[in-house]
């Protein structure tokens, strides 16, 4: 059933479409599953290279096991403000992990992006997360890190001078710039390649090839965040017109 456990057979299944290469969204739809299903099943065992039917299967009887005496302790039966349905809240957090996990991040880095972007407080501290996510400390520690050398999260002091991270517009222009930057980088040794090679050897027109396809999309990219940094996160200043309209004389 389409809303149901996957069986075993279906991650068999699941195991031989990936073999042929087949995309996400086809492997689902010869299961009649969501591709949302199948993403997350894949990615939660290991990855679309190292995904196993018969391990994956057990993986999440265990897992299944493991949570049955805790299943009041977790998450999703936490109170939720704002009216929220708790289950809901957690399925979409789970997606969302899947999601980023899809993009290249790895699991722990993930669910620590998703507490920060899905929280109202817009901030949270290491021990917060340890205890959203039922890990540890160190576990946190070595997930902020990651984030941080990406400019993925940012962190400040509160006034009891403990670290809090969070995420904000200024972040995400930051990020783009970097991998606009991490372009501009290849497109220079490409071209350093170019020399070594020889200027009209097909591989040196390769690899010229590329620096120009790169340096194009770098600067389409820096221009685009500068943009959208304007447009979008730069607070309308009032004028004049503004602060000072009449009104109608009414006699």
């Amino acid at each position: 059933m389409p809303g149901g456990r996957l069986t075993q057979q279906e991650r068999q299944q699941i195991a031989l479409g990936l073999a042929d290469s087949l995309p996400y969204a086809e492997i689902a739809r010869r299961l009649d599953r969501p591709t949302s299903t199948i993403t997350r099943e894949v990615m939660r065992n290991g990855g679309p290279t190292a995904y196993r039917a018969d391990l994956a299967h057990r993986a999440t009887e265990h897992r299944a096991h493991r949570r049955r005496p805790a299943t009041s302790q977790g998450p999703a039966s936490a109170p939720q403000p704002h009216g929220r349905n708790a289950e809901a809240v957690a399925a979409y957090e789970e997606t969302l992990t899947t999601v980023l996990m899809a993009s290249g991040i790895t699991k722990m880095p993930a669910r620590v992006l998703t507490c920060l972007f899905t929280t109202d407080t817009g901030n949270l501290t290491a021990s917060q997360l340890a205890q959203h996510l039922q890990v540890s400390p160190a576990s946190i520690s070595k997930a902020i890190t990651f984030l941080e050398s990406q400019s993925l999260v940012r962190r400040e002091r509160d006034e009891r001078r403990r670290d809090r991270y969070l995420v904000d517009d200024e972040l995400f222009y930051q990020a783009t710039i970097a991998s606009a930057r991490a372009n501009d980088q290849l497109v220079k040794t490409a071209r350093q390649g170019v020399t070594v090679l020889g200027a009209h050897t097909p591989a040196a027109t390769r690899l010229e090839n590329i620096a120009r396809f790169l340096d194009f999309i770098s600067e389409s990219i820096t221009r685009a965040a500068e943009q959208a940094r304007e447009v979008l996160h730069t607070k309308p200043e009032a004028t004049s017109n503004d602060t000072a309209q009449p009104g109608p004389d009414r006699g």
